[in-house]
């Protein structure tokens, strides 16, 4: 070593990582073997110590121990990365391995209607108890597909299987509510010379998920959703158009199938089984780089050794705490609806933005607000994101009371709708487990919610507001507002709006906060 100096005989002998005294602007010096000046921010220590571990170097190689440290940090940290950013990928697969394997379904033939409403006993992200759920799967790896929806359709989606937007229908969608035929193209694949009578929209993908809701009628029953779905709705292979084959209808109201994604190392084997599927070009390479890092390549086995997977359980775990503390604790003010964190009531859509762009794209993607809306709900859509007021839906969920502690089964709260919801469909409130982001569970009340349509017993106050009760019991004289909570559980609740008027945009009608009695 005599040929050389240690750089610790220049600046330090060691450096701390995210010391205060680091200059933005490095200092020039010669150190002994050099003939000209050398700026000290190129230079590394002998010694680094930094949170993983303490860093050696001799003249800057890297020790044994270094290196393995370092690539284990590496190696851990693409894991966790390829949890969170394929969430919705493995979120999309499980709702298609639900249909397939759950409820026995076949893409472009059977159509899952909720005809009762989803219950609790639906594992489901988020799905609401207020409208009829029609669900069904396209593949379009023979060839286009035809949705045929029926007029009066509420807001509808088709999203990819990365769970992006493909094309709305319904309400929100080119046919207006008025019915009307769509042709979904998937990769590769060309319109036909004449597609009068189709709305036309394209997928990078051969999976992609269709998903209709139908309103309840003026009794706020859902029959006459259910009849028009039953009647109406059509999905079929455009190649069949001549002679489309009649689809079945499944009931799935009363079925107990999990659509979930893992939070354990299964998550990676249902990516794995996206990436194998779909094209490549589906993906940006970048995800792609990131997947294969830990061994998920299309084409390729993933068989991690025992070490390998070893760091991707861990790897889970540490992306799992952290979309659920993005989800229910987030940081950036733009998650909450209210200045000042009011009530604590959230949105999905952090910065109005379905694609979850920051300023347009020049700020790139916020994969914050990514990750906290899909690791809370489905179904992707602009018509949920943007200001369209009297169309679509919006939404509010919290987890905390007006003190900031979460919402605890054991205990007892109450929350004031003020007077005229501005929503010109129906407004409702559903309470939901945290451990699933599905509906709380209990034998008691299957339907853990409220609509202004259907729960036409609820007692208003004098002044046309609403106070809501949540508690093991009901109180007394409340039970028509009351929604059992369980005890030893916490839950939070989502406040939805369908035909949302200007007045919530601008925040003129606002939501009260939970309160705890």
């Amino acid at each position: 070593m005599k040929g050389f100096t240690s750089v610790s005989a220049l600046f330090a002998s060691t450096l701390l990582i995210g010391s205060s005294a680091l200059s933005l602007q490095a200092k020039d010096v010669t150190p002994k073997g050099y003939n000209t000046p050398i700026p000290e921010d190129v230079l590394t220590p002998d010694v680094v110590r930094t949170r993983i571990g303490t860093f050696r170097y001799f003249d800057g190689f890297p020790n044994d121990a270094t290196k393995k440290a370092a690539r284990h940090q590496v190696d851990l940290g693409r894991g966790v990365q390829t949890f969170l950013n394929f969430i919705p990928a493995a979120s999309l697969e499980m709702l298609y391995v639900g249909h397939r394997d759950g409820y026995g379904m076949q893409p472009n033939q059977d159509i899952g209607l909720f005809d009762e409403l989803m219950s609790s006993k639906s594992l489901w992200l988020t799905g609401n108890t207020d409208t009829v759920y029609a669900s069904a799967f396209l593949d379009l790896s023979d060839g286009p597909v035809v949705v045929e929806v029926p007029p009066g359709t509420g807001p509808g989606t088709v999203n990819d299987a990365f769970f992006r937007f493909v094309v709305d229908m319904g309400g929100p969608g080119p046919d207006k509510g008025k019915g009307g035929k769509y042709l979904i193209l998937g990769p590769g694949q060309k319109a036909p010379a004449n597609t009068n009578g189709y709305f036309v929209a394209t997928t990078p993908s051969k999976i992609n998920w269709l998903i209709l809701r139908g309103f309840l009628d003026d009794n706020g029953e859902p029959d006459t959703a259910r009849t028009a779905f039953q009647n109406g709705l059509k999905v079929y292979p455009f190649a069949q158009r001549n002679n489309p084959p009649s689809n079945t209808f499944k009931n799935l109201t009363d079925w107990q199938v999990n659509t979930i994604h893992a939070n354990d190392f299964k998550f990676y084997e249902e990516l794995d089984e996206v990436i194998q599927r779909e094209p490549s070009e589906m993906f940006s390479p970048e995800l792609l780089g990131m997947a294969s890092a830990i061994g998920i390549q299309k084409g390729k086995p993933f068989n991690p050794s025992f070490a390998q997977k070893k760091l991707l359980t861990e790897a889970v775990a540490i992306g799992n705490a952290t979309a659920r503390s993005i989800l229910f604790s987030p940081q950036d003010p733009k998650a909450y609806i209210y200045p000042g964190k009011a009530g604590f009531w959230q949105t999905g859509f952090p910065g109005g933005s379905h694609e979850y762009l920051v300023d347009g794209g020049n700020g790139g993607r916020d994969m914050d607000s990514r990750t906290l809306f899909f690791y809370l709900a489905t179904v992707n859509t602009p018509a949920m994101a943007l200001e369209l007021p009297g169309v679509g839906s919006q939404y509010a969920f919290s987890s905390r009371d007006t003190s900031g502690a979460y919402l605890d089964g054991s205990k007892n709260y109450k929350v004031n709708i003020p007077a005229n919801p501005p929503a010109n469909r129906f407004w409702s409130f559903v309470v939901y487990d945290p451990q699933t982001r599905s509906m709380l569970q209990s034998k008691e009340m299957p339907y853990p919610s409220k609509n202004n349509k259907r729960n036409r017993d609820m007692v208003k106050n004098t002044d046309g507001s609403t106070d809501l009760y949540f508690g093991p019991t009901a109180p007394v004289g409340k039970e028509a507002n009351w929604v059992k909570t369980v005890p030893g559980k916490g839950w939070f609740g989502i406040f939805r709006l369908y035909g949302p008027g200007q007045e919530w945009f601008d925040r003129t009608w606002k939501l009260n906060a939970i309160e705890k009695l």
